[in-house]
């Protein structure tokens, strides 16, 4: 199944939005594993045309990560800890919300992503969601919905 995630995602990266999404909500459709269905949510969520719907699978993101254990998550990765997943996941959230011109709900989700931070290695991937939580913090203090530089 992971298999068939990452050659989804590959789809996206490649620039064909629309099947990517396409396999990965197929995909989502053909699991329960909590690992399988976070990482689905977590990347179809960046696929969709609006803004309330990549909030949706954020949202189910966020849900499913909390039925993942550290036990199922390292049975695919030995380094994986599901606290370290939460920043990403809470950041997404934020964004969207910010983007929706929700700002409480916003900055809740910052705070959420500031609780994890420090499980986060000073590696690229650390880096990434470091720099994403401050630029929305910065959006979130001019008052943008727009999207966020890249």
């Amino acid at each position: 199944m992971m298999a068939a995630i990452t050659g989804a995602i590959g789809l996206g990266h490649a620039g064909d939005r629309v099947a990517a999404r396409d396999e990965l909500e197929r995909l989502w459709g053909e699991t329960e594993d909590p690992l399988h269905r976070c990482t689905i949510a977590h990347f179809v969520a960046d696929l969709q045309e609006s803004v309330a719907d990549e909030l949706m699978w954020d949202e189910r993101a966020l849900a499913v990560a909390a039925d993942l254990t550290d036990e199922r998550a390292q049975q695919y990765d030995a380094s994986f800890q599901v606290r370290a997943f939460r920043p990403s996941l809470h950041l997404n959230l934020a964004d969207a919300h910010r983007r929706l011109g929700h700002v409480a709900d916003a900055h809740r989700h910052l705070t959420a992503a500031d609780a994890d931070l420090d499980l986060l290695p000073d590696d690229d991937y650390g880096r990434l969601i470091r720099t994403g939580r401050e630029k929305i913090r910065r959006a979130l203090a001019e008052g943008s919905t727009d999207p966020l530089p890249a």
